[in-house]
């Protein structure tokens, strides 16, 4: 239960047996998929290209996201009572919310990284050999530890419940919403949702049409299979958890106050929360999609006769026939 300053009870009882279900069935299926898929990804798998390394970082983010949902089993069969102390508390919950931005962050990263390769090609094999990959993988993580530390580091958590429970990144008191929490949930939804996830929106239809009208790949069902599974799990995990938390914000903020629909914001966060823990469960199936149609490799070949050369270029992360392009003497 939370209660806000209008006297409003929140309750949602069925959060309980929700969390706890889902998360047993995220940890048990999310830790053998991604413990497997970081062993196909370094081990097995040879010849990896520029998006292997984003592919990578993502099974070691999910892996470190379902470690941490025992303690939070815990918590919420136990009926939102944290007993593992401050710390413990501010490790899991940061992870929590590591998870959802730095897999959005990659998701992007994929994104932008397909876009050029599809779209642009020629300038795609020109900037590969920068290893920009690794550069934004680095900046990534940076900015996620420039984040995570303060916030593990700081201050205690006021963060308890009236029924003599201790809460766990719970029942903010409303100073903190409308003061110490605003600049962090502004920048997570503009920075680490609305201009990622546009960017997701727009580029891969792009890629996808472009790819729908190759003709020569065998591959081209694979590789839309891939650019699908990214929207698919953009979609279904990370938009209704940010719609629910930007009208949940809004409500602790007291940007608008109805008690009624105020409960059914508390209620639907509860479904969401849940929901976009599933991200780490479907991330390993976009691995085999892709894992799948990398068997094939990028590569320059030169033909022709001596008035002209050539050059058939494949994009080795889809497998995918790209264009013929002739360079004249």
């Amino acid at each position: 239960m939370m209660n806000t300053s209008s006297n409003c009870s929140l309750l949602a009882d069925f959060q309980y047996h929700l969390f706890s279900i889902i998360y047993s069935l995220v940890f048990i299926l999310g830790l053998i998929e991604n413990v497997l898929a970081l062993y196909v990804l370094t081990c097995k798998v040879k010849n990896s290209t520029q998006s292997y390394v984003y592919f990578i970082n993502l099974a070691v983010v999910d892996t470190m996201f379902v470690c941490m949902l025992p303690f939070r089993i815990h918590y919420h069969i136990n009926e939102n009572n944290w007993i593992f102390g401050d710390i413990t508390c501010r490790i899991t919950g940061t992870l929590y919310f590591t998870n959802i931005y730095l897999s959005i962050g990659f998701f992007t990263c994929i994104c932008v990284d397909r876009y050029i390769a599809v779209v642009h090609p020629l300038t795609y094999l020109r900037i590969r050999v920068s290893h920009y990959n690794i550069v934004l993988t680095v900046l990534l993580w940076a900015i996620a530890v420039a984040i995570v530390v303060p916030l593990v580091l700081g201050g205690r958590l006021d963060n308890f419940l009236e029924n003599n429970k201790t809460a766990c990144y719970e029942s903010f008191p409303e100073s903190s919403w409308k003061k110490r929490l605003v600049p962090y949930n502004t920048c997570a939804l503009v920075f680490g949702f609305v201009i990622p996830f546009s960017i997701i929106m727009i580029s891969y239809p792009l890629i996808a049409k472009r790819i729908s009208k190759i003709q020569t790949s065998i591959h081209k069902k694979k590789a839309l299979r891939t650019i699908f599974m990214i929207l698919a799990i953009s979609i279904l995990c990370f938009l209704p958890y940010h719609l629910t938390h930007l009208l949940h914000f809004m409500m602790r903020a007291r940007i608008f106050d109805h008690c009624a629909f105020n409960g059914f914001i508390y209620k639907l966060r509860r479904i969401t929360l849940a929901l976009v823990s599933f991200n780490c469960c479907l991330n390993p199936i976009m691995y085999y999609f892709t894992t799948s149609t990398y068997s094939g490799r990028l590569r320059l070949r030169l033909r022709g006769l001596r008035a002209k050369k050539v050059y058939t270029i494949y994009d080795r992360d889809m497998n995918t026939f790209l264009g013929t392009y002739r360079n004249k003497p």
